[in-house]
């Protein structure tokens, strides 16, 4: 069994909209202010958790989400500010959305996505293409060799999702597991789809720098502050050290924050 909150929608968006105002929002406003009026576009939104944040700062926000069924509960806890202009959600590949968005962005969110999406040279170079002059783009993943890299941790399997590291064992081995304790195929090949794109800090920063962007901040954590909400842990950035260190700080870091401007 997965733990409840990955199958509580009204959890996982309450956790989300807190860890945003808390961590996320601040960790931004050290850079650029978050003012009235912005607008903000949040790719993978999901339900809209995150941008409910950007939404209590009085700004516009757009998400953009591949589930349907997630956004029709995006669509009706934000059915005021739809009907308002403040809000606008779009089903979506975010390479297929068009002139479905109304304007470019101050602000470009990608919370716990970019791990999930393969081409992520493509998509670093085509969110420029929608960014305005002096926006920022806020990224936050998990490293994929840290403890649970592999998303197993949202598996229906008690052993499964409690197995740390297990994500790293070669593809063959892991397949064998994972069909073994896990019969779910739609769950499967979201987990193989992560481990192809086996995205660590290294290559995020190669990806990075070749698109044409500068980090303007970077902030890595022990324990990620999602934790808080969820297992009740007190965030904790990662020691200075560890956080020098290319490769070892992978498998140590449960998430990364930054922050970019394009050059």
């Amino acid at each position: 069994m997965s733990f409840e909150f990955h199958n509580d929608r009204e959890v996982y968006f309450e956790h989300q909209d807190l860890n945003t105002s808390k961590y996320v929002i601040p960790f931004i406003e050290n850079k650029i202010k978050i003012v009235p009026g912005m607008q903000v576009l949040e790719i993978g939104c999901g339900e809209g958790g995150v941008l409910k944040s950007f939404l209590k700062k009085e700004c516009i926000v757009t998400g953009v989400e591949l589930s349907g069924s997630r956004l029709e509960v995006a669509d009706k806890l934000f059915a005021d500010e739809i009907k308002a202009g403040k809000a606008n959600f779009i089903c979506a590949d975010i390479y297929d959305v068009g002139d479905k968005l109304k304007s470019k962005f101050d602000l470009i969110v990608l919370k716990d996505t970019i791990e999930h999406i393969f081409n992520q040279e493509e998509l670093m170079k085509f969110l420029k293409s929608i960014l305005k002059e002096n926006g920022k783009i806020f990224l936050g993943f998990p490293p994929w060799q840290m403890p649970f890299g592999g998303h197993q941790q949202v598996s229906r399997n008690k052993i499964f999702n409690v197995l740390p590291y297990i994500h790293l064992l070669p593809t063959s081995v892991y397949r064998f597991i994972l069909k073994s304790l896990d019969r779910n195929n739609e769950f499967i090949k979201a987990l193989f789809e992560i481990k192809e794109t086996r995205l660590s800090i290294e290559h995020f920063e190669k990806i990075v720098k070749n698109a044409g962007y500068k980090i303007d901040m970077v902030k890595f954590y022990l324990i990620n502050p999602i934790y808080e909400m969820k297992f009740k842990l007190k965030p904790r950035e990662q020691f200075t050290l560890i956080s020098k260190i290319p490769y070892l700080r992978n498998f140590v870091t449960t998430t990364c924050y930054y922050l970019l401007s394009a050059k």
